[in-house]
Parts: structure tokens; C-alpha cells; sequence
């Protein structure tokens, strides 16, 4: 599969918006040749004054030169920034979109492998990284760069040469200095990131499980691990507070260091009469002007060290390629719901043992059929690979007779409807969530309808906002059986060919669950519908259940047929009906 972001890298970032990077250093050029014209006017007029040749009128006119010169800066200043900071916030917006879109469209497995939040750091911390590259980065690479040649000739050609030589000595001392603690500042600083992240983590943990922590009374234990944790924080910014600190004491000792120069040096050349007071006052301006370009030289290099750093390990997953991705596939427009499993074989990995073993089975469409097995026995795998969430090998599943291989994605998991053993809703409203697949063509109708199917609706009119209700993160607000009818009401709305129920009662009474069933066959009717669940009131009128066993069908037939069998389902049947009695008694 072609991956467009292989190409990702500052240089081309810098040819995609060339135009307005070119118009942003021009208008950064005007700042800088402005702000050396300063200088010039400030030495100029303290000749004048020295002389006497200057009127109230003259020093007025020298003000409003200068006044006149800021209002140009400024305005030139607003443009650079608006080409070249803007431009970086532009490209920080467009990876930050390719990055998302490139993520959701990458398989399932790539997830197995990746922490949630070392996604997000990418996402945050290396895209801001590039971004500040692309942006601060280009401006004080041309801004020092320009203001450094053009200032040092300036004092050579038209103050003194000699004086420039020994006053610009302590400035290399500067960049080096600079570059050392931008160097430990950015060690110290990702640090402090690290921390804060691990601070984080901790109170979104807490906060997802604050139930848990308050059934088991470990508030204080937990507020001491937060304690711990927020200490660590703490300590790392002190450290950087304290480098920060450090740094520019030195800047402004070394910098002084030039002043003293110039005042001994200088002053001394002025008392000589070989320059005037006004170069004198003039070689100071340009000096200070010269005191930033010097430190930026350590924060341009770290800038573009920290950027291209951080596009490398995006462009390691910008080059991720899906593992699951439409090939050769077959021009289809829909699809009935006929499944057929030929000697099917999986394993996730190939160090793993195999999930499931020569699974082989046909379900005709408009058939309802059930999986029913203990735990880790591939009963949702199986839904898995019907998604194609995962790859298998060619010929081993066919809906109506094609490879699944090569049935559009998009088309395939258009048409199926699954309410997952994991309920996954929303920080939205609850006709949000209902409405999932197509919110706008989903009418307030339609919603009610499948919340009553899901028997859902009774308990939705009871919120003060009804269908406008906010959920809490992933559903928390609400209890399990309401999370699971919301779910099958989002999959029924739907109105797929396939439906898949995967172990969608567990946390439903059997009372409402047989008025939820009841409520569903006329759905049904028409739809391939997959039952799976450990409990065998929700399987007992499909069309065949399948019994799996560490990966294969140990056993198949109707409900009826099954009971007769001393075997695992009859084993299954005896417990749960047993259970019940006593249920049914207490």
C-alpha cells in the first residue's frame, strides 16, 4: 500500500509554503534594517548635541523619526510573524491531521503493541517540536544571522575596527554558553514533561476508577501515591527553574563584559579624538543589538535538533503501514449475509499458539446462529476476523461466496451491526451515541425506536435531559445493562445486514433480556444474526449453535438436540438451570 508521508521532513516543509516563508523573511529583513537605523539616528543626534547644531525643532524631528521608525517595525514585525509563525501553526495543524487520520486508519493489532500515551506524546509533544522548528526556529536563524553580519560590518566600516575586534571577544563565549544550556534546559525540560505526563496518568487512572477505589477504601493510599508523584513533578521543574536561573546571570555577566570593553576601550578612543561621542553611543546600541543573535545561535541549533528528532518518530509511524487495507478487491454494492468458514486457522501471532483450529461451518442468510464456549475458547475472534479487524489467509472466510479478502472494507463493516462485549460509549449525548453511524440522517424517531427494542427507554425518559442526557467518559455515568442497551440500540439503528450480539445480555436480568429478544425478531427475521454468550437463555432459540472448545467446534445442533448430548453445552444447561432454582428460591 503507498504511504504519502514517507517525504515528511523540514526541507520539504520549508518548499511546500516557500512563497510565504520567502515574504515572512522579507518583512523579518525590513524589521532588523530598521532597528539598525536606530543606533545610527541615536549617535547622530548625540553629535549634534555636543556641537550645538540641533534646535528644539531638530530633536522634535528626530523623535518623530523615531516614532515613525517603531510604528514600521511593528507593523513589519506583525507581518513576519503573520508569514512565518503562522505558516509553522498551519503545518502543526496539517500534521496533526494527517497524524489522527493516519491512526485510525492503521489495523488493531498495531494498537496491541502501543501505549496510549506514548500516542498522545507524539501527537503533543514532537508535532509542537516541528512546529516550533518551522516557526521560532526559521525567524532567528535568518534574524540572527542578518542582524549579526550586518551589525559587525556596520561597526568595522563605519565606527572602528579595532574597538569591534576586542569588544566582540566574550561574544563567542556567548553562543557556547547558549548552546550548553539550551542543551541541559531541554534535557531538564522533557524531564519535566515525563513527570507531568506520569502525574497525569496517575489522575486519569484514579479518576476512570474512583468506584473501584472507594469499594476497596484506598483514597489515602492512592493520595500518597499522587503525593509521591506530584513531588517528582515538583522537583523536576525546580531543576529547570534553577538552570533557567543560572543562565541568564551568565548572559548578562558576559554581556557586561563587552560593556566594560567598550566603556575602557571606547571611552578611551573618544577622550583620543579618534571617534566622536556619537560613535561612541552608537557602538553601544549596536552592541546590545547584537547581544540576542548571540544567544539564539544554542536555541537555533537545539530548535532544529528537537524538530527533526521529533519528525523522525512520526515519520516511523507515518511509515506504519496497514496490515489490513482494501487489495484487489471485487466492485460490490451490497451484500445478503451468507458466511462460510472453510477450514479456518488463526493465531495473532506466529509464536502463538492457534486461537482457533479448522473451524468450518456455513450460515445461510436470514439464519440466526450462536457460539457458546468458556472463556478464551474464540468466540470473539471470530466476530474479529468477520470485521476484518485482522488478516486471514485466502479463501478461509466467504460472505456470499466471495473472499472476505476481497469485499471492500468500508462496505463490509457498513453492513455488519455488532454490540461488542466492551460497550464503548461517548462523552456525548445519549442520542449521540444511538445515532453513531449516521447522525445526520438519523432522526429523533428513529432513536426512540430502537432505545423501546432495547427496552432502554424507560430508563433514558427517567433523566432529567432524556436523549440530550451527557454521558460521563466511556458510558461511567450510566450502569452496565443501560451501557449494553444503548449499544444494541446504536447497532440495530444501524440497520445491517449482519448482526452480531457479542455476549450483549451479561449484564441484563433474563426477565428483560427475553422481552429484548421478543422485541427483536421481527428485526431479525431478515438479518444473519451471530448470538454469543455464556448464557444459554439468550441461545436457546437460534437456528445452530456452535459449542467451542480451545478453538474448535467440539459440539453442534439445535438447542434441543444439544440438551440430549452428555457433553460440554448439557454440562453448561445443568449449571446454569440449577442456578437459577436457587436463584428463583432466595
Amino acid at each position: 500500500m503507498d504511504n504519502d508521508f514517507k517525504k515528511y521532513s523540514i526541507k520539504n516543509f520549508f518548499n511546500k509554503y516557500k512563497t510565504r516563508y520567502i515574504f515572512g523573511i522579507i518583512w523579518l529583513i525590513f524589521v532588523d534594517m530598521l532597528q539598525l537605523i536606530i543606533p545610527w539616528l541615536l549617535g547622530d543626534f548625540t553629535d549634534r548635541l555636543k556641537l550645538k547644531t540641533i534646535d528644539i525643532k531638530g530633536i522634535i524631528i528626530y523623535a518623530l523619526i523615531i516614532v515613525g521608525l517603531a510604528i514600521f517595525i511593528a507593523f513589519f514585525r506583525y507581518l513576519w510573524r503573520l508569514y512565518i509563525v503562522g505558516t509553522s501553526r498551519l503545518l502543526e495543524k496539517q500534521i496533526r491531521e494527517d497524524f489522527y487520520s493516519h491512526l485510525l486508519k492503521l489495523s488493531t493489532n498495531y494498537f496491541n503493541d502501543q501505549k496510549t500515551g506514548d500516542l498522545m506524546a507524539h501527537a503533543t509533544n514532537d508535532i509542537k517540536a516541528v512546529r516550533q522548528a518551522m516557526g521560532p526556529g526559521v525567524a532567528m536563524f535568518f534574524d540572527s544571522a542578518f542582524l549579526v553580519i550586518a551589525t559587525i560590518l556596520i561597526l568595522i566600516f563605519q565606527i572602528d575596527i579595532r574597538l569591534t575586534m576586542i569588544a566582540l571577544i566574550p561574544l563567542p563565549f556567548l553562543a557556547l554558553l547558549s548552546t550548553y544550556f539550551s542543551k541541559a534546559i531541554h534535557e531538564k525540560f522533557t524531564a519535566v514533561q515525563e513527570a507531568f505526563s506520569n502525574l497525569t496518568d496517575k489522575v486519569q487512572e484514579n479518576f476512570s476508577g474512583i468506584r473501584v477505589i472507594k469499594a476497596f477504601t484506598q483514597e489515602d493510599m492512592e493520595i500518597e501515591k499522587f503525593a509521591t508523584a506530584n513531588k517528582l513533578n515538583y522537583e523536576k521543574n525546580i531543576d529547570l527553574v534553577k538552570t533557567w536561573g543560572l543562565f541568564h546571570p551568565m548572559v548578562q555577566f558576559i554581556t557586561s563584559l563587552s560593556f566594560l570593553i567598550v566603556i575602557w576601550y571606547g571611552g578611551k578612543l573618544v577622550i583620543d579624538g579618534i571617534i566622536s561621542l556619537g560613535d561612541f553611543v552608537a557602538f553601544n546600541s549596536y552592541l546590545g543589538l547584537l547581544t540576542w543573535p548571540m544567544m539564539a545561535v544554542g536555541f537555533v541549533i537545539n530548535l532544529l535538533q528537537r524538530g527533526t528528532a521529533s519528525l523522525k518518530r512520526l515519520n516511523k509511524i507515518f511509515n506504519e503501514k496497514e496490515e489490513v487495507h482494501d487489495q484487489d478487491i471485487i466492485p460490490l454494492d451490497d451484500l445478503k449475509g451468507n458466511i462460510e468458514f472453510n477450514n479456518l486457522s488463526f493465531r495473532y501471532n506466529e509464536d502463538d499458539q492457534y486461537v482457533l483450529d479448522e473451524i468450518s461451518l456455513k450460515i445461510k442468510a436470514g439464519q440466526t446462529v450462536a457460539f457458546l464456549g468458556r472463556t478464551g475458547s474464540g468466540k470473539t475472534t471470530i466476530i474479529n476476523l468477520l470485521l476484518r479487524l485482522f488478516n486471514v489467509d485466502k479463501n478461509q472466510i466467504l460472505i456470499d461466496g466471495y473472499d472476505i479478502n476481497k469485499i471492500p472494507i468500508k462496505l463490509l463493516r457498513k453492513k455488519i451491526g455488532i454490540v461488542p462485549q466492551d460497550n464503548f460509549l461517548f462523552s456525548s449525548s445519549i442520542a449521540n451515541n444511538i445515532a453513531f453511524f449516521d447522525p445526520n440522517e438519523t432522526n429523533k424517531e428513529q432513536i426512540i425506536n430502537a432505545a423501546k427494542i432495547t427496552k432502554v427507554y424507560n430508563d433514558i425518559a427517567e433523566f432529567p435531559e432524556k436523549f440530550d442526557t451527557i454521558l460521563g467518559e466511556r458510558g461511567v455515568t450510566l450502569s452496565g445493562g443501560q451501557k449494553q442497551r444503548i449499544s444494541m440500540a446504536r447497532a440495530i439503528i444501524k440497520n445491517p445486514k449482519i448482526l452480531i450480539l457479542d455476549d450483549s445480555f451479561s449484564a441484563v436480568d433474563t426477565h428483560t433480556e427475553e422481552k429484548i429478544l421478543n422485541n427483536l425478531k421481527p428485526i431479525m427475521e431478515d438479518k444473519t444474526v451471530i448470538l454469543i454468550s455464556h448464557r444459554i437463555s439468550t441461545i436457546k432459540n437460534a437456528d445452530m449453535i456452535y459449542v467451542l472448545d480451545q478453538g474448535k467446534i467440539i459440539e453442534r445442533g439445535t438447542h434441543n438436540k444439544l440438551i440430549k448430548n452428555d457433553k460440554l453445552y448439557n454440562d453448561i444447561y445443568q449449571k446454569q438451570q440449577l442456578e437459577e432454582k436457587i436463584a428463583n428460591i432466595n
